[in-house]
């Protein structure tokens, strides 16, 4: 009998990724304060796809402390620009400001996923998108966030690519499900390899 499986994750995009593809899974918060693990990394020289990597590590083994008998997907993503790592913005000045960094520039999407069972990581994965945005006039900037609201809260970039954020954007190059959040076509061929899914 196939392990349950648990997406260490509240997110509704990434859940939806996951029921679309067929999948049977429950979702569980994970307990952790995602801030207080990732800053001691910065002085380690950790990578933005090492921060990923951590972050869903770290989502995935509390969830598997409460679930030892089940195999928990975590994932978690980071914006880079540079050396520089974005979080989502506390509020709407915040958004505009992430949105004037990003403008007429490239940045990269590290999109992590584990598995963890029995509180051990048995599988990890990085897919990177890079996404360039057009030029973006601040008061463009202003009447798209009006218009969009606080769903551009929602995302470490200030923006949806599922919704009207495509517009900000020149070309991507990286899959769409690297871009939500959770590299899926990696997960899957890791699930039937494991005979968590049929093959």
């Amino acid at each position: 009998m196939a392990l349950p499986l648990i997406l260490a994750s509240q997110s509704p995009f990434r859940a939806a990724l996951l029921k679309n593809a067929g999948i049977q899974f429950t979702s569980q918060k994970a307990n952790i304060d995602e801030r207080a693990v990732e800053a001691p990394l910065y002085e380690t020289g950790a990578t933005p796809e090492d921060v990923a990597l951590i972050l869903s590590e770290a989502k995935a083994e509390e969830v598997s402390q409460r679930f030892p008998h089940a195999l928990i997907i975590g994932c978690d993503q980071t914006l880079s620009l540079g050396s520089e790592i974005f979080h989502k913005p506390a509020d709407m000045d915040g958004a505009r400001r992430h949105l004037l960094a990003l403008s007429g520039k490239t940045h990269q999407l590290n999109s992590a996923v584990v598995l963890v069972q029995n509180g051990q990581t048995v599988w990890r994965h990085v897919s990177v998108a890079y996404m360039t945005m057009r030029h973006l006039e601040p008061g463009f900037i202003g009447r798209h966030l009006a218009r969009v609201g606080d769903i551009a809260l929602s995302s470490v970039g200030a923006y949806q690519v599922e919704g009207e954020g495509i517009q900000l954007f020149d070309r991507i190059d990286g899959d769409y499900f690297t871009i939500v959040g959770l590299p899926l076509l990696p997960l899957l061929k890791e699930l039937r390899a494991r005979g968590i899914i049929d093959g």
